[in-house]
């Protein structure tokens, strides 16, 4: 019988069309059930996000699971720090990942618990020392559609300010980012009732 996170993610899948990282979770099943009890072995807590498990140390994401269709996965939020001695780790997007890294799976037979044991224990260590990559400073975005609307409609910019520069941030990046003016027009008619909601672009993601 799947334990309750399994089970969440599996009626996640079947109420929608769910390309997450629960899509294949059943086809899986026995060996992520087999690397949650290794799991269990540690200090880690196990928390639900993103529809499966993923398992944290004072509340920071250190590790998670996912069951993918050619595999199955244990991903480290910040793997960017750990050795790596066995050289199991990739970084899946080499072109956007910075932290981020996979520990593949194709069959139970390539599950060596003393390993696994041995990377999640680092991991867990190294969120002790608080290793983290800073984010790089970015440059100030402008959106000169977005100030216009703010001019006429206060509330819109008083709701705006009311968002963290981050958010704030996510808000212009979108807009701007946007090559053809009428794009950006439409992605601004967009956030508005988010900004007005104080709902920030990708809260629902968090």
């Amino acid at each position: 019988m799947l334990p309750k996170k399994l089970k969440e993610a599996s009626k996640l899948e079947s109420q929608s069309d769910n390309k997450g990282i629960w899509k294949f979770s059943q086809k899986w099943e026995e060996e992520l059930l087999l690397l949650q009890s290794i799991i269990d072995k540690t200090e880690l807590t196990e928390t639900t996000k993103w529809g499966g498990p993923v398992y944290v140390f004072n509340k920071k994401n250190v590790i998670g699971l996912g069951g993918f269709k050619d595999y199955f996965a244990i991903w480290f939020f910040n793997g960017v720090f750990l050795k790596d001695e066995k050289k199991k780790l990739i970084n899946a997007q080499e072109d956007r990942t910075k932290s981020l890294r996979q520990w593949r799976f194709t069959s139970k037979e390539e599950i060596n618990e003393t390993v696994i044991l041995e990377y999640i224990k680092e991991a867990i260590e190294n969120e002790k020392q608080e290793k983290i990559i800073k984010p790089s400073k970015k440059e100030a975005i402008v959106s000169e559609l977005l100030e216009k609307e703010m001019i006429q409609n206060p509330a819109l910019k008083a709701a705006f300010e009311k968002f963290s520069p981050y958010k704030q941030y996510e808000f212009l990046e979108y807009i701007e980012s946007a090559k053809q003016e009428k794009t950006r027009i439409s992605r601004i008619e967009k956030v508005i009732p988010m900004i007005l909601g104080n709902r920030g672009l990708n809260d629902k993601y968090r």
